[in-house]
């Protein structure tokens, strides 16, 4: 059974930094897209960014690009997203997500798999 679990969220101010970690479990990530999605109040979740576990290959918003960046650990099944120069805008909850192959999308419902979410919350 996959699991993934996210940490790392929290409080921080305009201009500063946070890292969100995924620790996923349950079996080999080897051929699956991992991802990071945002929800905010109202609307649907938002798609961050991307990673091809395999290869590393990613992709990301336009309104994170040169911000945030995304990144896995095999060693220790983790993927993170590392989130500089945080806007007030940036508040959301953020899920972690998982897709068992290895085409990247931008769409939640292509996503089989999902964290619990923790809350990002950036103060101006």
């Amino acid at each position: 059974q996959v699991q993934l679990v996210e940490s790392g969220g929290g409080l921080v101010q305009a201009g500063g930094s946070l890292r969100l970690s995924c620790a996923a479990s349950g079996r080999t990530f080897s051929n699956y897209v991992m991802a990071w999605f945002r929800h905010f109040p109202g609307k649907e979740r938002d798609f961050v960014a991307a990673i091809i576990w395999t290869g590393g290959g990613t992709y990301y918003a336009d309104s994170v690009k040169g911000r945030f960046t995304i990144s896995r650990d095999n060693a220790k099944n983790t993927v993170y997203l590392q989130m500089n120069s945080l806007k007030p805008e940036d508040t959301a909850v953020y899920y972690c997500a998982a897709k068992a192959d290895v085409a990247i999308s931008v769409h939640n419902w292509q996503y089989r798999y999902w964290g619990q979410g923790t809350q990002v919350t950036v103060s101006s």
